[in-house]
């Protein structure tokens, strides 16, 4: 999926009709990566950051779309992996956390599927004792695994 700075895909008006088993998935360095549908409201290309001074690495600022300010998480840098320049498959995924938009800096988009919860595993092994982990489940996509993320907890 190519996009430019002025292209966008708007979620908000979806079809209600199962949407709550589905996932938006995207490529971070070799993995799949998925989050709910339901949060997001639309994908962007990267846009003009504006830098917030103090902030964690991975808060690379914020962008003013359409006169909105929405801070840029960059998903590669949260994760701890190395930093790779943005280009033009780069895209700004927009979401809806707790009434507040965020945008999740990611390599790319792959396709939006529909995971069961019986095709989910979950488990708590995939965080540190005592705490909640960033990953809600693995999800099963015929023979691949995307891996699901808690996106309030991302944040």
């Amino acid at each position: 999926m190519s996009m430019t700075d002025q292209s966008a895909v708007d979620f908000e008006d979806t079809e209600d009709d199962g949407i709550e088993t589905m996932y938006l998935t995207f490529p971070i360095a070799e993995e799949t990566y998925g989050v709910p549908i339901t949060m997001v409201t639309e994908i962007v290309g990267m846009q003009q950051v504006v830098s917030v001074p103090d902030a964690p690495n991975y808060i690379k600022g914020v962008i003013n779309l359409r006169g909105q300010v929405i801070p840029l998480m960059d998903v590669r840098l949260r994760f701890g992996m190395a930093e790779r320049a943005y280009d033009e498959r780069t895209v700004v995924i927009v979401m809806q956390i707790s009434n507040s938009p965020v945008g999740l800096i990611v390599d790319g988009v792959s396709e939006v599927v529909d995971i069961p919860d019986d095709k989910i595993g979950r488990s708590n092994v995939y965080s540190k004792a005592g705490t909640s982990g960033v990953v809600s489940g693995m999800g099963h996509i015929g023979e691949r695994i995307a891996i699901l993320l808690d996106v309030s907890v991302l944040m």
